[in-house]
């Protein structure tokens, strides 16, 4: 994947989960479909609060360098953090 790619879809993926992170909108986009229902259920059970977990992701999402963004969750497919 080139690096703008990388980059791009960090961006979109920082920006969803800290947006849409108690739905796990960003770890489908990132192909991570168990983690994305995951996320909706904990987000369930804590009425909400499991929200939390979305908007950290979405944070390191966007601090990480696109080379590390890339290797860490789209070819090793980090799950949490």
């Amino acid at each position: 994947m080139a690096d703008s790619e990388a980059s791009q879809k960090k961006l979109v993926a920082g920006i969803l989960g800290i947006v849409l992170g108690g739905l796990g909108i960003h770890r489908f986009y990132l192909g991570d479909t168990m983690g994305g229902i995951l996320r909706i259920v904990i987000t369930a059970v804590t009425c909400g609060a499991g929200g939390l977990i979305g908007i950290i992701e979405g944070i390191i999402y966007l601090t990480k360098s696109d080379a590390d963004f890339q290797k860490t969750y789209i070819e090793e497919k980090k799950g949490w953090f």
